[in-house]
């Protein structure tokens, strides 16, 4: 009962939070509109400034502890400067088209309000939760611009590559039209590729990725072999994914050993009964499939089947010829397969199956069912 009197009087921690900002976001919106009579050239040079200010604030600081003090107060003193830079950065983006995984984008995005507070929220190290369509994808470029100013690299870790990618494709633009470089990392690169990426004033990978590039450095045997340079800052998409679900299944870097404990044996007959499991399940998916190709208004509902099959059984026959006989049907598939990464819904597909079969990445996830 008192506790339901002082949020009464006072409101929640949330409410107070978002009290907070707002007038950080009125200085924001205030700035970027000043900084509208700017030229392409004198906005970008604002980079160079920020940078030059908060070397100014860290000259002569020598104690770790100290500068890193000095640092966050630096850049909490240029946050609105800096979110009004990347505001305005993307009004002036309005209209133009870049290609983002091979699709060419018109982009037509410039922060609301709410979306300024988000960005506040995470570089001060808060969990911000926002629906799918509010915009989290945008949101993300202020505190990771604001942050890479130190020189330091900051890091945006996401869910899979083909995200990893295309946010970094997709908002790499806003960072490079105001003097910034982008990276991105993808499964099969090798270490140079992997150490010019993370070079990057701002680097966009998985938590996997990432993870077992921080164990191959902690095993590098000279220096140079490493690909990371350190941390600073890095936001986390889909957090509880990441650090909860996921945080289930460690990272593990392995070596041959002298004797061998495998079951095999032990094992064969239970994996073999999954596989025939599965089978009989992508059967029935296929033929629940062809039943919906004859409705034209289930075409979707079909396309949700066969990217079930292809992710449960990519090889199975029936299926390749289905494709093979039928190229529009992967188009259906490869259409409702982005849709789904995009909106971060694979697990609601994959529940039916036993285990995936990522093909890309010559992995098998064995699932909970």
């Amino acid at each position: 009962m008192f506790e339901s009197l002082l949020k009464s009087l006072f409101g929640s921690k949330h409410e107070r939070d978002v009290r907070r900002a707002e007038p950080i976001v009125t200085q924001i919106n205030e700035l970027a509109e000043s900084f509208g009579a700017l030229s392409d050239d004198d906005l970008r040079a604002k980079t160079a400034e920020f940078k030059a200010r908060i070397a100014q604030t860290l000259e002569g600081v020598s104690e770790d502890a100290e500068r890193l003090a000095a640092e966050r107060q630096a850049l909490d003193d240029l946050l609105p400067e800096a979110f009004a830079a990347v505001k305005e950065a993307c009004r002036r983006l309005v209209g133009r088209e870049w290609p983002v995984v091979g699709i060419p984008l018109r982009w037509d995005m410039i922060p609301y309000d709410v979306q300024l507070i988000g960005g506040v929220m995470l570089h001060e190290g808060k969990i911000a939760e926002m629906a799918t369509g509010e915009g989290k994808t945008l949101v993300a470029t202020m505190p990771l611009y604001l942050n890479a100013l130190t020189g330091r690299g900051a890091h945006l870790v996401t869910v899979n590559d083909y995200l990893a990618r295309r946010d970094s494709e997709w908002m790499g633009e806003i960072y490079r039209f105001l003097g910034l470089t982008v990276g991105c990392i993808q499964q099969g690169m090798d270490p140079p590729q992997r150490r010019l990426q993370y070079a990057c004033d701002i680097t966009y990978g998985t938590n996997n990725e990432f993870g077992f590039d921080y164990l191959r450095d902690n095993m590098a045997v000279r220096p140079e072999h490493r690909v990371q340079r350190g941390f600073a800052y890095a936001i986390v998409d889909e957090v509880d994914s990441v650090l909860i679900d996921e945080a289930r299944t460690p990272l593990i870097i392995s070596g041959p050993v002298e004797h061998s404990d495998q079951a095999f044996d032990e094992l064969k007959p239970l994996v073999d009964r999954v596989v025939r499991t599965q089978t009989q399940l992508v059967n029935e998916l296929l033929s629940e499939a062809d039943a919906l190709l004859k409705d034209p208004q289930q075409e979707y509902a079909a396309g949700e089947k066969l990217l079930q099959v292809q992710r449960g059984a990519p090889k199975h026959k029936r299926f390749t010829k289905l494709l093979s006989d039928q190229p529009g049907l992967k188009k259906l598939t490869t259409r409702v397969e982005l849709d789904y990464l995009r909106d971060k819904r694979m697990h609601e597909l994959d529940d039916a199956l036993f285990f995936v079969i990522e093909e890309k990445q010559r992995n098998v996830d064995l699932l909970e069912k």
